[in-house]
């Protein structure tokens, strides 16, 4: 197992060892002193923004990934809601099809957040390494890349504020006739590692917090999700607090500048790319509204679909594709024709209408005089009849 991992580290620790060399080199050519330990120091720091830089645009991808999975987090929850208390097998099937479902229409991959610090993890581990072996280079262990055993003595030996970069709260190795002999750590040593120690998980409690508190939207607060990273917010510095003491100074200042550069980039994320519904959106459309610009929300397309938007890709789904025989679509009957055949003529207007004169008054009415009583006439009857 262990000739695997070394397998695997041993190109990252190469090019480690090389960007170190790098940054030492360009540093004494503009005249630091190579023994120097804040040579060294800054060597580490250009090692730190060398990576962070070409990590810039996986950083980018997973702030665009984050804004996404927040604005898509009432949807999920409807989800989850909607299959909530159901164990059975169809039920677990639908709500994961429903999920990724939804991932695939608004084009979020809730994994690629997680690209940034699983690239970062490999190279601190080569790091790591690369700092442990320095003294066993220096002692006549095969070199690593161009850090040969003069250049590891000489990083070795290299101290800053009276202490080596090589060196643990509990142990300094040092080079006696080319062989490493461990002691116990002086107590300048332990004040520079604790110091370190603190720095690196007060920063990282800092930019933790800033993320969690100016860039999420009170509607995020209260999902799982989000109460677990507030947990982890206070364990992974402590954490760190009680494993810092075995990493050797050097990965020490490795993992602060590695805070400190992740706290100015989220500053200026924050600033200018807020997340949807948090303090910070609201804070950046003040800020455009008192300068005369235009603030436009952040949106996913895809996120919500309208019966139209459904029919239409039913109808699109329901096209044949290239290849196949399409099928014969019934033809709409065509309309009677009016009498006469041939198309109606246009319809003619009315004319104006013609104004009637005056009504003449009609004179008295006459009175009739006594109905005169009219005379019954015998009629005769025959004799056949009575």
């Amino acid at each position: 197992m262990n000739s695997i991992f070394d397998s695997l580290l041993a190109p990252l620790e190469w090019v480690v060892a090389w960007l170190m060399v790098g940054f030492h080199t360009i540093f004494t050519a503009i005249g630091l002193p190579a023994e120097a330990g804040y040579t060294w120091a800054l060597s580490i720091v250009g090692l730190v923004v060398a990576i962070r830089i070409i990590l810039i645009p996986l950083f980018v991808k997973q702030i665009h990934v984050s804004r996404r999975m927040q604005l898509i987090q009432p949807e999920i929850q409807k989800i989850q809601k909607k299959y909530k208390g159901r164990t059975d097998a169809e039920s677990r099937q639908a709500l994961s099809q429903e999920t990724m479902g939804l991932y695939k229409r608004t084009g979020t991959n809730p994994f690629s957040s997680c690209l940034p610090l699983l690239l970062q993890s490999p190279i601190f581990f080569a790091l790591y390494r690369v700092l442990a072996n320095m003294a066993g280079i220096a002692a006549g262990k095969p070199a690593i890349g161009p850090l040969t055993p003069e250049v590891a003595a000489q990083a070795n030996a290299s101290t800053i504020f009276g202490a080596p970069l090589s060196a643990t709260f509990q142990h300094t190795t040092t080079i006696v006739n080319n062989l490493a002999v461990s002691a116990p750590s002086s107590t300048n040593v332990k004040i520079v590692c604790v110091v370190m120690i603190v720095l690196m998980a007060g920063s990282q409690f800092t930019s933790m917090r800033q993320l969690m508190m100016k860039n999420m939207p009170a509607s995020a607060l209260d999902n799982p999700a989000a109460k677990m990273q507030k947990n982890m917010m206070y364990l992974m510095p402590l954490m760190f607090v009680f494993t810092g003491v075995t990493f050797v100074i050097g990965l020490l200042l490795y993992m602060l500048t590695t805070n400190l550069w992740t706290m100015g980039q989220q500053f200026y994320t924050i600033r200018r790319m807020p997340a949807p519904g948090s303090l910070a959106e609201k804070a950046l459309e003040e800020r455009r509204l008192k300068s005369g610009k235009e603030h436009k929300k952040f949106t996913v397309p895809g996120l919500s679909q309208e019966p139209d938007d459904v029919q239409d890709s039913l109808v699109a789904e329901t096209k044949p594709t290239s290849g196949q025989r399409q099928q014969p679509t019934r033809k709409k009957r065509a309309k009677p024709e009016p009498h006469g055949g041939g198309k109606p003529g246009p319809t003619k207007r009315p004319g104006p209408v013609k104004k009637v004169g005056p009504v003449k008054k009609v004179g008295p009415v006459k009175k009739v005089g006594p109905l005169k009583k009219l005379g019954t006439r015998p009629v005769a009857i025959a004799d056949g009849d009575a």
